[in-house]
């Protein structure tokens, strides 16, 4: 039976690349550009093989991941531009099965999907059960996260603490949810820079310096000795919750 991958990639010269080589190996292929068509594709479709690009617009590719890991064992191969050992280890504990890093070799990366297909291979019957798909055709709201005594909220874009509401800034909130989303791991100040504001800010990495002091004086008992974003000397921030 012809393999179904799905392809997420939001560069159309690469995407074409892609689906074009893929389809000369005989694989059905469908395609997505952004994060939210990628997790509806993933649901309705149930690809074989999932090849997502790490960079997306909306939903990035580790939250796609993230949604496709919660319902699915598809194999998922991550493509992205980015080579330090701290982004494998995200990519790898978010649920990803490799990691391939651009520029890559087509001849490398088709070999990879034919090894993960070959050895992920399942007969019909012992797939997982599509899910329903929700009435309004979009994907679930992202379930809330809660640290103890406080409480990350996603789809409402808001913090609790103690059953308090915790006014943040927009770069607040999405630097907390950031952290809060790799408990445990050390992120170094360029890594957030890069994820929570993005390629194209000029700005240096006193920028995370100064959110996350502002952060602490918002959710730590006592700033000064913080037990939820700890400072982890010469390498960045984590995140304990």
């Amino acid at each position: 039976m012809q393999a179904k991958i799905l392809v997420v990639e939001d560069d159309p010269t690469l995407l074409d690349t892609l689906l074009y080589n893929l389809e000369k190996q005989h694989y059905a292929v469908i395609t997505a550009a952004d994060g939210w068509q990628a997790v509806e594709l993933a649901r309705r479709e149930r690809p074989d093989l999932v090849i997502l690009d790490w960079m997306l617009p909306g939903l990035d590719g580790l939250e796609v991941c993230r949604f496709i890991r919660q319902e699915s064992t598809v194999p998922i191969l991550m493509l992205t531009a980015r080579s330090a050992e701290i982004d494998k280890v995200l990519g790898l504990e978010i649920g990803a099965d490799d990691y391939i890093t651009k520029p890559f070799s087509m001849r490398e990366l088709l070999a990879r999907v034919k090894a993960h297909l070959r050895r992920t291979h399942m007969a019909p019957e012992n797939r997982p059960a599509a899910p329903a798909p929700a009435d309004d055709g979009l994907p679930p709201a992202p379930a809330p996260l809660v640290f103890g005594e406080l409480l990350i909220d996603p789809a409402r874009r808001e913090v609790m603490l103690r059953g308090h509401v915790v006014r943040l800034k927009p770069k607040e909130f999405e630097l907390l949810l950031f952290l809060a989303h790799h408990r445990g791991v050390v992120l170094s100040r360029e890594l957030i820079l890069q994820r929570v504001w993005g390629w194209e800010f000029s700005g240096g990495s006193r920028t995370v310096d100064v959110h996350i002091r502002w952060l602490r004086e918002k959710i730590e008992d006592d700033p000064a000795h913080p037990g939820r974003i700890i400072t982890v000397r010469g390498a960045g921030y984590r995140f304990e919750g």
